[in-house]
């Protein structure tokens, strides 16, 4: 038996949460979640760092923030659920006379659209961070807004919120084809067959793989990225979640323990989650050189972590419809930056269905078809 639904979304992780709920809330009834693994929320959601800011490059990007970070302002109220968002800020400490003319105009583009930004000097930085060393730093930018939330809470809250309103979550059902059926799609499955007359690619790290089992070509590739945790570190004040330009290392504290950080340029498309202990002495060097107070903290090596991010070549993710098959809508790539905005691509997804095109936001630029010319990539990339 071929079982139907208006719209089957693929993945119940964070983005595919967001999409069910807002589909929900417009009163697409016949919404299906399917979830490869037995349990909800167990991908790249659940090993997030969970960082959400106002601070990008690009205009979409800011928008995307600035309608984000105010639902998980109101999340408890609005969804239910616990967004858990800790508003500590975020602090990038920039060294080179480019980058911070670069950084500088960031700043400019970003108070143009609303957005509550700081320009420090390396004096101001350092109130932040004890023994921070300024001496090659030229200034920071300082986010009073931004933070992080609780990646597993948000997702769940939308999940559950979605199926009260109707949408069905089929756990444990990996999808194994994807072939056109008239103007939808058939979908076959471990544990059943799926008419669906629209499918949501919200698959994350997986999604270019899911993509090319419809036949279609989606460039998302997997990245794992590490996070390493220290034992409790009083030593270290709540902080915002800092990032030295330069090397890329950031750092922000998780109750008593700091989370740290480096992203590694070499690492290999893949679905390894394994910690990359070979990686660590590079992270610590970097970590030790601008937060000399980190030496005296102690590694927690069983609470770290590696998760993935889901790459683009610009660092932008993929929205919208498939320009030749415009009933699969592509909602992953987010390379890093999937939970910071799931509230919005949740609901232009939904309208991108619903209404046939998005609207509250533009996703125009974040249309696949930018990749047949010039596009223009995120700088402000963790």
């Amino acid at each position: 038996m071929v079982q139907q639904a208006a719209v089957v979304i693929i993945g119940a992780g964070i983005i595919g949460g967001s999409v069910a709920y807002h589909l929900a809330a417009r009163g697409q009834h016949n919404v299906v979640v399917l979830e490869r693994e037995a349990v909800e929320v167990s991908g790249s959601t659940a090993r997030s760092a969970a960082g959400v800011r106002h601070q990008f490059s690009s205009a979409t990007n800011v928008r995307l923030s600035k309608y984000s970070i105010e639902r998980f302002r109101h999340f408890e109220e609005e969804i239910g659920g616990h967004a858990e968002f800790h508003q500590t800020g975020y602090l990038f400490l920039v060294n080179d006379p480019a980058t911070w003319d670069t950084y500088l105009e960031n700043v400019a583009l970003q108070r143009s659209l609303g957005v509550r930004v700081e320009v420090l000097a390396p004096a101001d930085a350092a109130t932040f961070i004890p023994r921070l060393n300024t001496a090659d730093l030229l200034g920071a930018t300082y986010g009073p807004d931004d933070g992080f939330v609780d990646p597993h809470g948000v997702a769940m809250g939308y999940l559950r919120r979605a199926r009260e309103l109707g949408v069905r979550l089929e756990r444990d059902t990996a999808v194994q084809s994807i072939t056109r059926d008239g103007e939808g799609w058939r979908l076959e499955t471990t544990t059943g067959s799926w008419h669906a007359d629209a499918v949501v690619n919200a698959a994350g790290a997986w999604g270019g793989g899911v993509a090319a089992l419809a036949g279609l070509s989606v460039p998302i590739e997997p990245i794992r990225r590490n996070i390493y945790v220290t034992q409790p570190f009083p030593q270290l004040p709540t902080i915002p979640l800092t990032i030295d330009v330069a090397t890329g290392f950031y750092m922000r504290k998780e109750g008593a323990n700091v989370l740290l950080g480096l992203s590694r340029k070499d690492q290999a498309p893949g679905y390894d989650t394994n910690v990359d202990w070979d990686w660590f002495d590079e992270v610590l060097e970097a970590g030790f050189h601008r937060f000399p107070i980190l030496e005296e903290a102690a590694l927690n090596q069983q609470q770290s972590w590696a998760g993935l991010y889901e790459v683009t070549p610009d660092h932008m993710p993929i929205l919208g419809r498939m320009p030749n098959a415009p009933s699969w809508i592509n909602a992953a790539g987010f390379s890093g930056h999937g939970v910071m905005h799931a509230p919005a691509a949740g609901l232009l997804i939904a309208e991108e269905i619903v209404d046939g095109r998005a609207h509250t936001i533009s996703i125009d630029a974040l249309r696949i078809e930018r990749f047949q010319g010039q596009t223009v990539a995120e700088r402000n990339v963790i």
